[in-house]
């Protein structure tokens, strides 16, 4: 999934220029090196080696000099450490992750975020065990203390005319969906006359309270 205009948008509304900015789940680094040239600092952080190596690669390559990666859980690590202004987190979003937000954040500073819906893949009959609605967002934001500010559904419906083309539209998924059983279902839907195939994410930007 590319970085969405609108998360982006809220982020840019947010005045970040003087801020420090942790990205939570970073993988390999396409958020944080967005971030990296409009923000003071930026940390970014994973718990996958390889793709925090590839992130310093990157920034290296991008002679970024106010970036920096770290390898950790993030479910498990506190945030305090970095003393972040902002936290974001893209397409990798628990209430694990929100709870640590919650401590490390002061009041008035931003959480951002984009994560799964339940009706990403829909098509597949299985929702991701990291998949949120609004009303399963925002009761995790107020428990761990934020005010939301806004949550929406960003919804891609693509639609096809065959079994064909409903293949070629999951074209990259098949050895994923083969492991977890999607692929077999949505082999099924597309058998049974199904012909969408649909990615939903949510956008969420709350405030501590």
């Amino acid at each position: 999934m590319s970085l969405s205009p609108r998360f982006l948008a809220l982020l840019a509304a947010e005045g970040i220029e003087a801020l420090r900015v942790l990205d939570v789940g970073c993988g390999t680094g396409r958020l944080t090196l967005w971030l990296a040239p409009r923000v003071k600092h930026v940390v970014g952080v994973d718990r996958d080696s390889a793709a925090i190596q590839e992130a310093r690669r990157l920034a290296s390559a991008m002679r970024l000099s106010n970036v920096e990666f770290h390898e950790v859980d993030v479910e498990r690590e506190e945030y305090g450490r970095w003393q972040p202004d902002l936290v974001t987190a893209h397409l990798c979003v628990s209430d694990a992750i929100i709870e640590r937000a919650g401590r490390a954040l002061a009041p008035g500073q931003c959480l951002a975020m984009v994560a799964i819906h339940v009706e990403q893949w829909k098509e597949t009959g299985r929702v991701s065990r990291f998949a949120y609605d609004e009303a399963r967002i925002e009761g995790a934001l107020r428990i761990h203390g934020f005010a939301p500010e806004v949550i929406e559904v960003e919804r891609e419906v693509t639609r096809f005319a065959s079994v064909e083309e409903g293949l070629a539209a999951a074209v990259g998924l098949e050895d994923r969906w083969r492991v977890d059983g999607r692929w077999f279902r949505y082999i099924a839907f597309l058998e049974e006359g199904g012909r969408t195939l649909t990615r939903a994410h949510l956008i969420v930007k709350a405030r501590r309270s």
